[in-house]
């Protein structure tokens, strides 16, 4: 989940963020529960059948889809007990376990039977997303469609926040959530892609609120310079600056062709 940190998200009296949200025995922000990301819905670019999402937090996104999509079967992986509870009343299966220790031949998930793979705001939160990746990708059929989400590291706000603060604040939620471990430009999520069996097919900009008016108002220029603060970018083409204005990328892909010794391919 990103987004900006809203006052629901503010720190207990005298606690730091870390105390807050890091440790054994601490809980979730409750928001991870109640929110879900549509774009990821919006991405898909045929009619799921079969789906299976990579931390489903309560399911609220596959409540989503099976608003458009009443006859996909969604299966959701989710490793808090709180989280997995909740989404076992809105999707028709929850694998309450991490990625790294399921058994899918045990439970009943074959190779090539996946059409549909969700990632939504969840690689991030994975110290090794790359093999996450590779080891979802034998259970995909060679159609399938893959959607993720990441949040957005070439950010305005934190490109200004380093530069003039000098500061990498991390916060309860949003760009900086102190639970996320890894951190995405579009080109660092297109190379985990690629490297880990897939291709990216299209992208989608969850743009940032706090620059929204400013990239309307530069979109379809050739050329444009803008300033945050002291920082001052030149010559911006408009994938840059919509780059810069963006929060959070949502990606669809597919698997790569297998190779013929790939034990997968068999």
């Amino acid at each position: 989940m990103t987004g900006q940190v809203t006052a629901h998200d503010a720190l207990p009296p005298g606690k730091t963020v870390w105390e807050h949200c890091l440790g054994t025995g601490v809980a979730p922000n409750p928001q991870y529960y109640n929110s879900f990301n549509p774009t990821l819905r919006e991405v898909l670019a045929r009619p799921p059948r079969r789906i299976l999402e990579l931390g489903c937090s309560a399911g609220k996104l596959g409540e989503f889809i099976r608003e458009k999509y009443p006859e996909a079967h969604h299966t959701g992986i989710e490793m808090n007990p709180e989280a997995a509870a909740l989404a076992r009343t809105r999707l028709a299966r929850v694998i309450e376990a991490r990625l790294e220790d399921i058994d899918f031949a045990a439970e009943g998930i074959a190779p090539g039977s996946i059409d549909t793979f969700i990632a939504g705001d969840v690689l991030e939160h994975l110290y090794d997303p790359w093999r996450a990746l590779q080891r979802v990708r034998p259970l995909l059929a060679d159609d399938a469609q893959v959607a993720v989400s990441v949040p957005n590291v070439r950010n305005l706000g934190l490109l200004a926040e380093l530069h003039d603060g000098g500061t990498w604040k991390y916060t309860p939620a949003g760009l900086l959530d102190v639970t996320h471990i890894r951190f995405f430009t579009i080109k660092d999520l297109f190379r985990m892609l690629e490297e880990t069996g897939y291709a990216p097919a299209n992208v989608k900009m969850n743009l940032d609120a706090r620059y929204e008016a400013l990239f309307n108002a530069n979109r379809g220029k050739p050329s444009v310079s803008i300033q945050v603060g002291r920082v001052r970018l030149e010559n911006l083409a408009e994938p840059e600056l919509l780059e810069y204005c963006t929060l959070q990328f949502v990606v669809l892909a597919h698997p790569k062709p297998r190779a013929a010794n790939d034990p997968s391919a068999a």
